[in-house]
């Protein structure tokens, strides 16, 4: 007879070896994830340098690093560990040693990782951070973005100036023209300045910037990829938008030339063009100068097209003209023949490679989002992959599209203990009769016999999509894994559809992508037995917020329940409160001066007194795109109005809730609200009226 104890311990060793069962994804899981981006291929094409971001949940915040895989994915390697965060990993000309930033030593600086073995080394000791930086093609020079103040004539009139600010009594700020403050920043007198300095020093950072009133790389979003040194190595071209007072309502970047070894005025190469002109990028010939261009001025959201300039000639032409997608992510390949680049397709966001020649298009990544292409010396191309099941990672791809490789598996530990949601992409008749697609998401453990509350996501932009990616702030499968069939519309103003699609929302905000949102709901619920649609919630946000408080008023009995993420209640107001007048100005026809009708014709304000459902507010304190009091305006009428509301408001986040504990709060009080109104017994309220 077996002993009583051994078995016991048998038991309990039993239970303990036991592989634990695969959750359903949470939003703790989403934030955990490891997140891979700027894939950078040496110069013999035989290793790709990359940057891996883990999150400190102690910290509550992300940190980077710089790691190392052979391009057959063997040799998979961690660089660096400092617990100040690394990026922007470049190669040095030999390939024997990695160029970085780095906040190593209390200041980001460029530093240089030999990989033959030995320690990290300061390149730069600037007594400012540097943003983004370029190497030359001879390794010889550097150029490097510096916040100084553009009168200044050194950089120590720069930290001076800083001083004497933070010693002085007075907090007051004079400002004479727009942008008071811009995205997340108040405006502070400082620039975005290109430097250039010799790798091995010996001299002084020269500003090519000097006496222009313009950031470089622009704010808030431009990075390395907006300047680049000439092939000889004697000039830096950079995008900036140098237009005077007019810059909060225009989108006129253009492309500058600026000596590296000399003092001079930089000259504007693309002065015929109103619209945007950015991303530079020389051909390996050093015989073109590859860049993206948009046509309209005024419109952030116009098509980009590859323009090719003959170098120093200056002679153009508008390669794949006909091809209606709007480019990003551009590169040359090694022969010169082609250029890759990226766009939304049809719900997806696939690269592509652009003969130079013929101008003809191929695609050569599948389903999915497509990002950072990079060409390798054998015809391969790399780039990273995601989906709306699996999280990004480095792929290897032929061009045209065979062999897809992968290379890196940064979440495999986390994607073998979890379990998400199936997706699938519709289409229906939306406005006009015309085709207009969504997806799918079904729940965790989804069974065909039951029937699912429904997410109704609602995207930003308003030019923007809802596709086939992986996203870290609003991922479907978070309310997947909270027993939730998420349901998304690309309607009309999205991208990916052709540029007429695009452009089609422009005037009409609360027209066609409303007919498309409520045709598309009703088509997936016809389609989809699953979906219960008595118990659906919408929720959005920028754009998407707005037209959370537009449904509020259109479709006050449609919905269990809204949530309003960074929305606008008054356009009209909204267009005195922003930072950015262009937008406005664009999607409405003019200023309201001009043109009161275009901000009162779809405007929300006007409708709330037939707001019925109940609506969570989210609000960022640093969001100076929409502004925090557009959504304490609209708590306040739900408030009034006796409808059951609730607002939840970060004072340190912007347009966008990124902090990781933040997210975890946004994400847990949305979904709580989600199931208060449809998997609770509360159902819509009977509104009082108000007196």
């Amino acid at each position: 007879m077996e002993d009583p104890l051994t078995l016991s311990l048998f038991a309990a060793l039993a239970l303990t070896a036991a592989p634990a069962q695969p959750q359903p994804f949470t939003v703790q899981d989403q934030v955990s994830m490891r997140r891979i981006s700027n894939p950078s291929v040496s110069p013999d094409g035989k290793r790709i340098a990359f940057v891996l971001r883990t999150t400190d949940l102690e910290a509550n915040k992300g940190r980077t690093d710089l790691w190392l895989v052979n391009a057959d994915g063997t040799g998979l390697r961690q660089l660096t560990s400092s617990p100040e965060s690394e990026a922007q990993p470049v190669w040095s000309p030999d390939g024997q040693g990695l160029y970085f930033l780095s906040s190593r030593g209390g200041s980001r600086q460029v530093f240089r990782l030999p990989l033959d073995g030995g320690e990290s080394q300061a390149v730069t000791k600037l007594p400012l951070d540097v943003g983004a930086f370029a190497l030359s093609r001879d390794g010889k020079t550097l150029a490097v973005a510096l916040e100084v103040y553009p009168d200044c004539p050194t950089l120590e009139c720069t930290t001076q100036r800083q001083k004497e600010k933070t010693q002085s009594k007075s907090t007051g700020q004079v400002y004479d023209k727009l942008f008071v403050r811009h995205w997340d920043t108040w405006g502070n007198g400082k620039r975005s300045h290109l430097f250039v300095l010799p790798v091995d020093g010996g001299a002084a950072p020269r500003d090519v910037m000097a006496g222009m009133d313009a950031d470089g790389p622009s704010k808030p979003f431009g990075g390395p990829d907006e300047f680049t040194f000439t092939p000889d190595g004697k000039g830096l071209v950079f995008a900036a938008r140098d237009v005077g007072n007019s810059e909060s309502w225009s989108t006129d970047l253009d492309l500058f030339l600026a000596p590296v070894d000399k003092a001079g005025t930089p000259r504007k190469l693309t002065e015929k063009n109103r619209a945007t002109d950015t991303h530079p990028v020389f051909s390996p010939d050093g015989k073109t100068l590859a860049y993206l261009a948009m046509s309209r001025p005024g419109f952030e959201s116009d098509r980009l097209r590859v323009v090719l300039r003959s170098w120093p000639e200056g002679k153009e032409r508008v390669l794949a003209e006909q091809w209606d997608r709007s480019a990003g992510s551009l590169t040359w390949s090694p022969d010169g023949k082609s250029v890759l680049v990226t766009a939304d397709d049809v719900g997806h966001h696939r690269a592509f490679s652009l003969d130079v020649a013929s101008g003809q298009v191929t695609a050569f990544s599948g389903p999915g989002y497509a990002a950072e292409p990079q060409p390798l010396p054998d015809g391969r191309i790399a780039l990273l992959r995601d989906d709306l099941k699996s999280p990004a990672d480095l792929y290897t791809v032929r061009a045209d599209g065979s062999e897809l490789r992968q290379l890196t598996r940064v979440n495999e530990e986390a994607m073998s203990r979890l379990r998400f949601g199936d997706y699938e992409q519709f289409e229906f008749p939306g406005w006009n009769g015309e085709t207009v697609r969504g997806y799918v998401v079904k729940p965790v453990d989804f069974d065909a016999k039951k029937k699912y509350p429904v997410a109704f996501l609602i995207h930003g932009g308003p030019q923007g999509s809802f596709g086939n990616h992986f996203h870290y702030r609003w991922n479907p499968q978070t309310y997947a894994g909270r027993g939730y069939a998420a349901v998304m519309v690309d309607f009309h103003g999205s991208t990916g559809y052709g540029q007429g699609f695009t452009d089609s929302i422009r005037g009409d905000w609360g027209g066609k992508p409303l007919e498309d949102l409520q045709k598309g709901l009703e088509a997936a619920v016809k389609r989809y037995s699953f979906l219960d649609g008595d118990k659906v919630c919408a929720l959005g946000a920028s754009y998407g917020g707005y037209m959370i408080n537009w449904i509020a008023g259109q479709m006050p009995e449609r919905f269990r329940c809204l949530v309003n993420h960074d929305g606008n209640l008054d356009e009209r107001l909204a267009y005195f409160n922003t930072e950015e007048l262009w937008f406005p100005e664009w999607e409405h026809g003019g200023t309201p001066w001009e043109n009161p009708e275009g901000y009162t014709k779809h405007n929300p304000i006007d409708h709330v007194a037939k707001w019925k459902t109940p609506m969570l507010v989210v609000h960022g304190g640093q969001d100076f795109r929409v502004v925090e009091t557009q959504g304490m305006a609209t708590f306040t009428v739900l408030q009034r109005r006796g409808i059951p509301s609730k607002f939840l408001y970060f004072p340190d986040e912007n347009h966008w809730v990124v902090k990781p504990a933040n997210s975890i709060h946004w994400h847990e009080t949305v979904l709580d609200w989600l199931d208060q109104w449809t998997k609770g017994a509360a159902k819509k309220p009977t509104v009082a009226p108000t007196r």
